[in-house]
């Protein structure tokens, strides 16, 4: 059931933070209840759903205006402003009423031409839909209690049971100008009805005010979800962290090779499971309702025309087994593009044919993206379809629109455009993982990978603040607090990473400490804990990745940072020297042995950052004991610069991305020949 979120005192300070003139204020409002909209997943998630509000303004003469503020394109419900709410000259939008045909190139254009501010975002492809209802705002959801009605069998007669004359009725038409005139015929044959019901598609509701059109949207919403058996909020992020087997890195490691590019392409992946889902994917009737379409037909540029469906008999016959599995999925979908396309009179160039949802029975609901934040709502829109596919069922039937409908909506520019076409960032579709990441040059490792398109897998002590590190360098990070030297945490660590994105490519072994004092005063028990920390933690975690590497099958990297105690000791540094030579000969070690796996292991050697190792207390110590100030110290190299997590950070990049390098180690310390390797 939906909240209804209204406040007075809420509304009342948008108004207030918002110009005074009538069309502000109306604007502000409509800004309010646009995001108590977007903030619930059961009523639009990812852009879906549109807004309006119509308000008068002067012009350059100061004549009065009608204007339409409807969602532009590439705006979110849930955090958006006015300036994505475009201003469109409403007169010009009602003439086009008289036409009998118009093509989508002359409506976008008119739209576009009609904006009071040029360089606004395209107007809603269903502008005009808003534009030829009378009120004064409107309101379009693609509520999961909606989908359901929408796309049963008997969905008019249903909707008469719940609604009476309440709500009018739309026959399926594709978004546009003809579903504009259709509505508005619908509601002129009943201007009473307080919204519309469009079938296998969403909802409309409007008012004279925010504040009822919104009540009326929560209302009608709540009515729909009584009538259907939806008794709870559809649970989006269910995560299971600790039960994701093998197979999902055989599948996303698959689907890499699937995409037929190298594995600087792999897939992102987001696993969702709980006991609904799980139960669902045990239905006997999977293999039918995985052809059955989307909830609602712009969910196919997200998530294509239905998932990829993997038995468990399928997917515990191994790698080879999901190979032909993606690979039949990909011929059908040829198919489906010939068979289509051939009605089109302009021709067509087919989109990728690889899944972006997945049904991996007795493991869960599985996005598919270029990146976490496409795999995160191909995964959200999927468990939501999971619901309305099982509430349907129960309700008399799932039947939404049919294949030629669906392919014209993924095939239909105006909606293709939604997703763009930027070039990627490099590290795009690589996973990162990063222990020590709440140190200084954790930190700016993580920065830096998360700037260049990584998704990253944080991992560091509990109290460190990791979390706040991971909220700032990404909001997909993953922050993982745990002892790395405990047993089983580095495949814990794994396990979180797969669950959360499919596999991990990158480690980047950064976590250390140095324990000082000279060998002759150290006890076992000190230098054991040395060894665990900065040796047999790195080589676990290296272990437990390396194993991800070779179930991916499609290459990766492991680096370690190595520092130059492993090759220039330092006095009273032993305990610190001697695993970090230890981790050399282990990072040359790897190299040898995972080149036949296309694994790459290479180490960055610095010296002298400001760390968790080097403080302030033991920079003036050091300075101190050679008669220099701190900054000579820290500058003390051939370059006389002080070196930073920065730089660090930017030699991990740069052997992340050398492609045929591994065995090798880059110096980072602006110039020591006593530590040097060459």
């Amino acid at each position: 059931m939906i909240h209804n979120q209204w406040s007075d005192k809420t509304a009342q300070e948008w108004c207030d933070a918002a110009p005074l003139t009538p069309a502000d204020q109306a604007l502000a409002l409509r800004v309010y209840t646009s995001r108590l909209i977007g903030t619930d997943p059961d009523l639009v998630m990812h852009g879906g759903g549109n807004t309006s509000a119509k308000v008068q303004r002067a012009n350059l003469f100061g004549e009065m205006e009608d204007v339409l503020h409807v969602k532009g394109s590439g705006w979110d419900l849930e955090v958006i402003e006015a300036a994505g709410l475009p201003g469109v000259r409403l007169e010009p939008l009602r003439r086009l009423r008289t036409l009998d045909v118009l093509s989508d190139e002359d409506m976008v254009n008119v739209q576009r031409n009609n904006l009071l501010d040029s360089a606004a975002p395209n107007p809603s492809v269903e502008t005009l839909l808003h534009a030829y209802l009378p009120h004064t705002y409107v309101d379009h959801t693609h509520a999961t209690a909606f989908l359901v009605l929408a796309n049963l069998p008997n969905a008019a007669k249903r909707c008469r049971e719940i609604f009476g004359d309440r709500l009018g009725i739309v026959p399926y038409i594709m978004p546009g100008f003809a579903l504009a005139k259709a509505a508005a015929d619908v509601y002129e044959a009943n201007p009473d009805v307080e919204g519309l019901l469009l079938l296998q598609h969403g909802h409309f509701a409007f008012g004279d005010t925010a504040k009822q059109s919104y009540d009326r949207i929560v209302e009608h919403t709540n009515m729909a979800a009584a009538a259907m058996g939806l008794d709870g909020p559809t649970d989006i992020a269910a995560r299971d962290y600790d039960a994701v087997p093998d197979a999902v890195m055989d599948l996303r490691g698959a689907l890499a090779r699937g995409s037929g590019r190298d594995a600087a392409a792999m897939p992102i992946l987001d696993v969702r499971a709980d006991r609904f889902i799980l139960e669902f994917l045990q239905r006997g009737d999977l293999a039918d309702l995985s052809t059955r379409g989307v909830a609602s037909p712009d969910h196919v540029i997200r998530i294509k025309g239905g998932p990829l469906h993997l038995p468990r008999s399928v997917w515990q016959q191994g790698v080879t087994a999901i190979n032909d599995a993606i690979a039949s999925f990909q011929q059908d979908y040829k198919t489906y593009f010939d068979r289509e396309a051939a009605r089109s009179p302009h021709p067509k160039t087919m989109l990728p044919s690889l899944p972006s949802l997945v049904w991996m029975e007795g493991v869960g609901v599985i996005g598919v993206g270029v990146n976490a934040t496409a795999a995160s709502i191909a995964a959200d829109i999927g468990v939501q379809n999971v619901r309305v596919r099982a509430v349907g069922e129960k309700q008399g039937g799932f039947h939404p629109v049919n294949e030629a409908d669906l392919f014209d909506l993924e095939y239909w520019s105006l909606e293709q455009a939604k997703l763009g076409r930027s070039k990627p960032p490099v590290m795009t579709g690589k996973v990162v993982m990063v222990t020590g990441a709440a140190g200084a040059i954790g930190r700016a490792i993580a920065e830096t990978f998360a700037k260049a398109g990584a998704q990253m897998v944080l991992v560091d002590r509990p109290g460190t603040e990791l979390q706040d590190v991971a909220n700032t360098v990404s909001k997909n990070a993953l922050a993982i607090e745990m002892d790395i030297t405990a047993d089983g945490a580095a495949e814990r660590a794994v396990m979180a990473a797969i669950s959360r994105f499919g596999g991990v490519d990158i480690l980047i072994s950064n976590a250390g400490a140095a324990q000082t004092g000279s060998l002759l005063e150290l006890n076992d028990q000190q230098l054991a804990a040395a060894y665990d920390l900065n040796f047999f933690a790195p080589y676990r975690f290296a272990r437990a990745v390396a194993h991800c590497l070779c179930q991916q099958g499609q290459g990766g990297q492991l680096l370690f940072n190595i520092s130059k105690q492993s090759v220039n000791p330092g006095r009273n540094f032993g305990a610190y020297g001697l695993p970090k030579s230890s981790t050399l000969f282990l990072m040359r070690q790897l190299a040898l042995e995972l080149g036949g796996d296309r694994i790459r292991v290479n180490g960055v050697n610095a010296d002298r950052i400001r760390s968790g190792i080097v403080t302030d207390e033991f920079i003036a110590s050091r300075a101190k004991t050679r008669g220099v100030d701190e900054a000579a110290y820290m500058s003390g190299n051939l370059l006389k610069q002080e070196v930073e997590p920065a730089h660090v950070a930017e030699a991990f990049l740069m052997l992340a991305q050398m492609q045929r390098t591994t065995g090798h180690v880059v110096t980072v310390d602006g110039g020591n020949v006593e530590a040097s390797l060459r």
